[in-house]
C-alpha cells in the first residue's frame, strides 16, 4: 500500500479529518458553556496548558518525549513550534473565546469554512506542491457559497450590540491565524507527532498563562458545567486533535486539511439544533448541498485515486 500524498490522501485521512471534524464541531458550544466560568484569557490559556501536559505525558510513554524534537530537529524545529504555538494556539484561541461573547457559537463555528479560501493563496507562496488546479478552486468557491447561505442574514446580525461587530471580526481573524499556522506545520522540519504538538500548546500556554493571570487573575466560584467544558475543549478538540492535525497535513496536505472546514460548520449547527435547540433555517439544506458538492469536487480526483487503490 503507497504512502498517502496530497494527490491520495488514503482511506486513513478521510476518516481522520471527518472524526477531526465532529470534536472541532462541538468544541465552539463547549468553549461557550466554558465562558461560563472562566473569563476569555483564562481559558485560552487553561486549554493550550491542560492539552500540553497532557501531550507530554502521552509523548513520555510512547517514546516521544519533548527531547526528541531537539534530537531530529535541532533548533530549527523549536522555532517552528513556537511560530506554530503562536499561530496556531495562542492567538486563535484568544480570539475565539473573545468573541464567543458576543456572537453564537454557532456562528463561530461557521466562520471556520473561510479557512480554505484563506490557505489557497498561502499555499500557492509556500507549498506549491500540493497543486491548486481548477477543480480545487471551483470545490473551494462552491463550498464557500455553500458556507455563505448558511450564515445567512439572521446569523449575520445575531446579537449584533456594540460588540458585535468585534466578535464576528475576531472569529474571522482566527481563521486567518489557522490558515497561516496549518501552512507552517506543512514547512516545519520531520519531528516526533506527539512530540511537536506537546511542544507547540506548551509554547502558547507559556505565552499566555502569565497574560491571563496578570489581567484576569486566578477563576473562582466555578461549577461543575463550565469546568467540564473546558476539560472537553483542552483534551479532545486540543490535544488529541492536535496530534492528528499534524499526521493529516504532514502526510496529505494542508489543502486536504482545510476539508474539515466544511465539516465543522455542518457539525456546529448541527450540535446547536440537537443540544441547544435552535431552529433550523430553511437555508440550511442548499447549503448542506452546496458544501457537500464542493468537497466532492475539490477532491474529486483524490477520491477516485483512493478508489483505484483500494481496489487493486
Amino acid at each position: 500500500m503507497s504512502s498517502p500524498t496530497p494527490q491520495n490522501p488514503g482511506m486513513s485521512n478521510w476518516l481522520l479529518i471527518t472524526f477531526l471534524g465532529v470534536i472541532w464541531g462541538a468544541a465552539f458550544m463547549t468553549q461557550a458553556i466554558a465562558l461560563e466560568g472562566f473569563a476569555p484569557l483564562t481559558l485560552a490559556a487553561l486549554r493550550t496548558s491542560i492539552a500540553a501536559v497532557f501531550l507530554w505525558g502521552v509523548g513520555a510513554m510512547a517514546g516521544q518525549p519533548l527531547s526528541s524534537i531537539t534530537r531530529q530537529a535541532g533548533a530549527r524545529g523549536w522555532r517552528f513550534s513556537f511560530v506554530i504555538g503562536l499561530a496556531s494556539f495562542a492567538v486563535p484561541f484568544v480570539l475565539l473565546a473573545w468573541g464567543l461573547q458576543f456572537v453564537p457559537s454557532a456562528f463561530a463555528g461557521i466562520t471556520m469554512g473561510m479557512l480554505p479560501l484563506l490557505i489557497l493563496p498561502l499555499v500557492a507562496v509556500f507549498s506549491p506542491e500540493e497543486g491548486i488546479g481548477p477543480r480545487r478552486i471551483v470545490g473551494v468557491t462552491l463550498g464557500f457559497i455553500g458556507l455563505i447561505i448558511l450564515i445567512g442574514p439572521e446569523a449575520i446580525l445575531a446579537r449584533a450590540g456594540d460588540n458585535g461587530l468585534w466578535g464576528r471580526l475576531a472569529c474571522i481573524g482566527a481563521a486567518c491565524c489557522y490558515a497561516i499556522g496549518s501552512v507552517a506545520t506543512r514547512l516545519a522540519p520531520k519531528m516526533p507527532p506527539i512530540a511537536f504538538a506537546a511542544a507547540t500548546l506548551g509554547a502558547a500556554g507559556c505565552l499566555l498563562m502569565p497574560l491571563a493571570l496578570a489581567v484576569e487573575g486566578i477563576p473562582n466560584d466555578l461549577s461543575l458545567r463550565p469546568v467540564l467544558a473546558l476539560l472537553y475543549v483542552a483534551l479532545l478538540p486540543t490535544a488529541i486533535a492536535g496530534v492528528i492535525r499534524i499526521r493529516v497535513i504532514t502526510t496529505a496536505g494542508s489543502l486536504f486539511m482545510s476539508i474539515t472546514n466544511y465539516m465543522v460548520p455542518v457539525w456546529a449547527v448541527i450540535f446547536g439544533v440537537t443540544l441547544m435547540r435552535e431552529d433550523l433555517p430553511a437555508q440550511m439544506y442548499v447549503a448542506l448541498a452546496l458544501i457537500l458538492l464542493g468537497i466532492a469536487v475539490s477532491q474529486s480526483r483524490a477520491i477516485q485515486a483512493s478508489v483505484r487503490a483500494r481496489r487493486r
